[in-house]
């Protein structure tokens, strides 16, 4: 059964989740990104199509903003082609137009809200709070690794669901997992992983990296961390 948050807990979530936000018009995209900022520690602010396209294959993306007039590729055909890969992540079109035609299109599209601009910041809040329910009730927060681990990423919890028992993880091994996932969708380097994990250039040995993966894998399955061969490791989920 789906569970309703208050507005605080949903404040919470949404301070955790990264936002993918596009829009052409470069003094309404940094207007806009402060605001997003305040309620999201993790905005990604693009101009165009081909930049979010790069966001998304290299990021991973809990909420989209998208405006619908753009150079290139309109942000309806944009989300349409997001929906053939991806038929769940929350969506907010924005446009200066209520015209029928968009109206019609953007239903199809499976999306949280439509919103007119100029932005009224209270609506933007709300429709926000939709998307961290629709995340919570289709628990896209939580990532299952195999059969039996699953990591919940807003309360950053590994756990196996068979026996409903905790996973502890070193606070490095968390920073490691956390990062993978961050990066899930490209692979990351060895010199990348031990720059973001270790604050000391001296601690951030190869053995180091491979111990700590090591250690990781074996709370989430060998198979779960894929290594490349000379360019680095991918998150396998």
């Amino acid at each position: 059964m789906a569970k309703n948050y208050t507005s605080d807990k949903l404040s919470n979530i949404l301070k955790k989740l990264n936002i993918l936000y596009i829009e052409d018009e470069m003094n309404i995209r940094e207007n806009v990104q402060k605001v997003l900022l305040l309620l999201c520690d993790h905005v990604y602010g693009v101009e165009s199509v081909d930049e979010a396209k790069l966001i998304l294959e290299q990021n991973r993306i809990d909420i989209i903003i998208s405006d619908i007039n753009l150079p290139g590729t309109n942000g309806l055909d944009f989300i349409e082609e997001v929906r053939t890969v991806d038929k769940t992540i929350p969506v907010i079109l924005l446009s200066a137009y209520t015209d029928t035609k968009y109206l019609l299109s953007a239903t199809k599209l499976k999306l949280i809200d439509y919103l007119t601009k100029p932005i009224d910041f209270k609506a933007l809040n709300n429709a926000l709070h939709k998307c961290v329910q629709d995340i919570v009730d289709n628990s896209r927060y939580i990532i299952s690794f195999n059969d039996k681990i699953n990591y919940n990423v807003l309360y950053k919890k590994l756990y196996d669901i068979e026996s409903n028992l905790e996973i502890t993880l070193t606070a490095k091994e968390l920073e490691l997992l956390d990062y993978l996932i961050l990066y899930s969708n490209r692979v990351v380097s060895q010199d990348e992983l031990k720059n973001n994990i270790w604050k000391d250039s001296l601690d951030a040995t190869d053995s180091a990296l491979k111990n700590l993966l090591n250690k990781l894998r074996k709370k989430i399955g060998k198979e779960s961390i894929i290594n490349i061969s000379g360019v680095g490791y991918r998150l396998n989920i």
